[in-house]
């Protein structure tokens, strides 16, 4: 993996967990400091996550992490709805014998989490973990790209209200169920779990907001 690829997963989960505040500045220098990394594999990063709508630049302004906007939920769970419910099915029809496997793993280790003992961030990085196998186990990196896209941003929305939410738990212990659906091949029940996990996450928000 380069520099840039290793400058880019880290400072995107900052930003997807909000460790890099929204709307805040991003200095390059301090970043690079910070990472031990070069300025050269920050910026190229921050390129990448300007693509991925977790950054912003403005010509003598600098960059900023992105602002989550709440009224933006709607849009992008109109995207997920849609295309997370294609993506279980796709993947319960055509993942392969070592990817069902693997997700068969992801359930047994989803469901023995003490789920209600485990810091609420580290939940929600199992909640991108595991939506990204299922994304991968799809086997449509077009379809991967988009969905992963939109995950991070309707995880970053998730964060701003976690302590508020009281559902975090059941919201990350409903993958047991969709991971062992896609394992055992049934694309229907697999998409009817995805649309109500998705349905139930924009709900819960709204609850609080």
């Amino acid at each position: 993996m380069s520099l840039a690829d290793q400058a880019y997963l880290i400072i995107r989960d900052k930003l997807i967990m909000l460790d890099i505040r929204p709307n805040e500045a991003i200095v390059e220098s301090e970043l690079a400091a910070g990472l031990g990394l070069g300025r050269t594999p920050v910026r190229e990063a921050l390129k990448r996550l300007e693509a991925d709508r977790l950054v912003i630049s403005f010509p003598r302004r600098g960059t900023f992490a992105t602002g989550v906007d709440v009224a933006d939920l709607r849009h992008i769970s109109q995207i997920r709805v849609n295309l997370e419910p294609v993506a279980a099915r796709t993947a319960a029809e055509n993942a392969t014998s070592a990817m069902r496997t693997h997700l068969l793993e992801l359930a047994d280790q989803t469901e023995a989490l003490e789920i209600d003992t485990i810091d609420r961030h580290e939940l929600m990085r199992w909640d991108l973990r595991v939506h990204r196998a299922i994304y991968q186990a799809a086997g449509n990196p077009h379809l991967e790209d988009v969905l992963i896209r939109y995950d991070n941003l309707a995880t970053r929305i998730f964060c701003l209200f976690l302590d508020r939410l009281t559902v975090v738990a059941h919201h990350v212990g409903e993958h047991t169920a969709l991971l062992r659906t896609i394992a055992e091949g049934d694309g229907d029940a697999a998409a009817a779990i995805a649309l109500a996990h998705v349905t139930g996450f924009e709900e819960a928000v709204r609850s609080v907001v």
